[in-house]
């Protein structure tokens, strides 16, 4: 299957967020497109840091903590979106979508993908939302992890008996039997037991520092709602697909909404899936660093087709780039 298809009038776009970050990520892609390097240059300018340093020669350690993590991530998604764009182009194409959706900080790249947000904006929203993150995780110690093998009835009825003096709940239901949980530390360990004695496959505790998608995250939700109302916010042009209830924001009203309240809410991917289903996406293309939710779309729905855009196999970034057939299933 080409990964160009004149036949294909139903795209689907979906936006990573933290932990697909990963060391190198954009050198390349900067060196093969113009438009991904402007993006690069331009958020240099934007945040008065190399943030561009940090993506092509930066640590695994230093892309671990969240201020870079969050900022990182977002301008690589928008550098590949623009690479994309660029490359339609050459071919007299347009790359349009009846659907965006993005994961967690995802949701900000979506934003700014659809014209909801223009990407300097973005940028510093992102900006800001790893810094007060970083600093609600220091206040409120606590940290995420990941349980595999137990539905999603089970982990709640786990949380519930894990909160009695503290919190602990679901962080992101990604798939089925597929849950990420986020708390302060000792309730978030006693849920991990708990889950392991209830015959869990797998409990793994997330290399991240804080709480997200809990009310820990209260105080860093406030501070973005004062600062999305400071923001000029637009209608969207391509609905986008929010995680919070999997609701299809068309308004500047449910964008404002779906970025003030997703910190402390759960985001809820499988559903989101569920909604590019109901639009009918003939494919779904993942833009930004790694594969991680082209692989939970294949887990939540064997016949959709999907493909990451940064997969080396897809030839993004290849001179015959035409020609070359995509990996989508």
């Amino acid at each position: 299957m080409a990964l160009l298809d004149s036949s294909w009038t139903k795209l689907a776009l979906i936006f990573p967020g933290q932990g697909s970050q990963s060391v190198g990520m954009g050198n390349r892609l900067s060196k093969v497109s113009r438009r991904a390097r402007n993006v690069f240059k331009r958020a240099d300018e934007v945040l008065e840091r190399h943030i561009s340093r940090l993506c092509y020669t930066g640590s695994e350690e230093e892309l671990q903590r969240t201020i870079n993590q969050q900022p990182a991530t977002f301008v690589t998604s928008i550098a590949w979106l623009e690479a994309a764009r660029e490359r339609w182009s050459t071919l007299d194409k347009k790359l349009t979508s009846v659907a965006i959706a993005g994961h967690s900080m995802g949701e900000f790249t979506a934003a700014v993908a659809t014209g909801a947000i223009t990407f300097e904006e973005g940028l510093l929203l992102v900006q800001e939302r790893a810094r007060l993150m970083d600093e609600a995780g220091r206040e409120n110690p606590g940290g995420m992890a990941s349980i595999i093998g137990l539905q999603e009835e089970k982990v709640l009825e786990i949380c519930s008996h894990s909160s009695d003096t503290g919190y602990v709940g679901i962080a992101t239901q990604n798939c089925e039997g597929h849950t990420v949980i986020s708390g302060d530390f000792p309730s978030l360990h006693k849920a991990m037991d708990l889950a392991q004695e209830a015959g869990a496959r797998t409990v793994i505790p997330l290399p991240i520092s804080i709480a997200s998608h809990s009310p820990l995250m209260e105080k860093a939700s406030l501070s973005m709602k004062d600062l999305l109302e400071q923001t000029p916010l637009q209608n969207p042009r391509t609905p986008i697909i929010g995680n919070v209830n999997a609701d299809i924001l068309r308004s500047k009203e449910d964008v404002f909404i779906e970025l003030r309240d997703q910190l402390t809410e759960s985001v809820r991917w499988e559903r989101c899936v569920q909604q590019i289903q109901k639009m009918d996406a003939e494919m779904v293309f993942e833009v930004g660093p790694g594969s991680v939710l082209t692989k939970l779309v294949r887990r939540i729905d064997k016949t959709q087709k999907v493909v990451s855009l940064s997969d080396p196999q897809n030839g993004l970034l290849s001179e015959n780039f035409s020609s070359v057939e995509a990996t989508a299933r």
